[in-house]
């Protein structure tokens, strides 16, 4: 394990693969970190990334066992396996392709599948608030022989967070300023956004789920390419759509009780996945839009509901600052989406002036939520507290993951 000096530098640079797959369900991403320092001190350089799609086959049972009527033990104990199969191959391949000759630990995500936290819609007094990502570590330890961390979110939950949004700590390492107030807005099945204020400290910061991301979208396209396509490639379909779009329904779905919570608050694909979207066109099965109308409107309402958090934030801090000196740096497939992001850059700025990703600091868009992961490996190694209360409702700081050696 690694060894620091009495000023708590770490002795050298070390090599962490960080691994991570979002609410999309759609593959593993994997990127190699090297990582010097320690805490709040941490520095980082990306040195390659790799995404690496599910077989449709093993796409399909994950997104069924997220289905409660359809769960079964067995099925979810081999998903469990298979999935740690497919990041420690994702693990490898990266490996592999950068010629890494040594790897310190690697920090895995896993693969969410029920997240259930305080707060949220229609739970009863007395109900459990659980979260639960698998893909074994212990399959991944020990066909890497590498140490793995993993299960970060639970310690939040047990001292009464939400166990999410889990990166703003990272964020705040990796991309605060002295002087310049910085929005990270990730946007991957689900939207969330860190708001780091110039000069904050970790207990200035505010994060939160924003609503859906891709989620919706995705659910949308696959829907009415009856499953030949499962996303909308740089957002064809919502510009093909976005004259056809129905605005009105745009703000209906704004008024989701999700939107309207406080934070802390997190979500996932039990507020905003297929049922949402099954619900919302059995609702508006007379509506004459067409598939590439329907799209356009779930495209509108990702880019409103990130909107509506932002300036909720603004109008929370009262920083005048915000809208118009502050950067608001994007990351997440979603940034892939031209026609969301021409929404997006419309309903915040008017299109007054660019929006930056987090490419623009040396994060690769598709590769921050597993440096991110990296970085909170190399916070568990530390035994540095990497949650934030103010961010998840947790009572105390607690240091994150679990370690399985290799």
């Amino acid at each position: 394990m690694q060894r620091f000096t009495e000023d708590g530098m770490a002795r050298r640079e070390r090599i962490v693969i960080g691994l991570n797959s979002g609410t999309s369900a759609d593959g593993v991403d994997a990127a190699a970190v090297a990582i010097s320092g320690r805490g709040e001190t941490m520095k980082v350089r990306c040195l390659g990334h790799v995404a690496r799609a599910y077989p449709k086959e093993l796409r399909r049972r994950i997104l069924a066992i997220m289905a409660p009527a359809a769960t079964r033990t067995e099925e979810l104990a081999a998903l469990d396996v298979e999935i740690g199969r497919a990041f420690a191959e994702t693990a490898a391949k990266l490996i592999k392709t950068l010629d890494l000759r040594r790897v310190d630990f690697i920090g895995s995500h896993g693969q969410t599948i029920c997240h259930l936290p305080p707060g949220r819609a229609g739970a009863k007094n007395g109900a459990v608030n659980a979260t639960l990502q698998i893909g074994d570590p212990a399959t991944m330890a020990a066909r890497l022989n590498t140490p793995v961390v993993s299960h970060f979110r639970q310690a939040d939950m047990a001292v009464g967070g939400q166990g999410a949004p889990l990166v703003p700590w990272t964020d705040w390492v990796l991309l605060r300023h002295p002087k310049r107030t910085r929005i990270i807005q990730n946007i991957g099945g689900i939207a969330n956004l860190t708001y780091l204020p110039a000069g904050g400290k970790p207990e200035d910061v505010i994060a939160f789920d924003t609503g859906p991301g891709n989620m919706l979208i995705d659910a949308l396209v696959t829907h009415f390419s009856k499953g030949t396509q499962t996303f909308d490639k740089d957002g064809r379909a919502a510009a093909r759509g976005f004259a056809k779009h129905d605005p009105k329904l745009v703000w209906k779905m704004l008024s989701h009780p999700f939107l309207k919570r406080m934070w802390p608050k997190s979500c996932g694909r039990e507020e905003f996945g297929v049922n949402f979207m099954r619900a919302l066109l059995k609702r508006h099965a007379r509506s004459t839009m067409d598939g590439d109308a329907w799209i356009a409107t779930a495209t509108w309402f990702t880019a409103w509901a990130i909107a509506a958090a932002q300036t909720a934030v603004h109008v929370s801090v009262a920083d005048s600052l915000y809208l118009n000196e502050a950067d608001v740096v994007l990351c997440g497939g979603g940034v892939k989406n031209a026609t969301l992001m021409q929404m997006l850059n419309s309903t915040l700025f008017g299109n007054l002036r660019p929006l930056l990703t987090t490419a623009d600091f040396g994060i690769p868009i598709d590769a921050k939520e597993c440096v991110s992961f990296a970085v909170l490996a190399a916070a568990r190694m530390d035994t540095v507290p990497a949650n934030l209360p103010r961010v998840t409702g947790a009572t105390r700081r607690v240091v994150l993951g679990d370690v399985s050696l290799g």
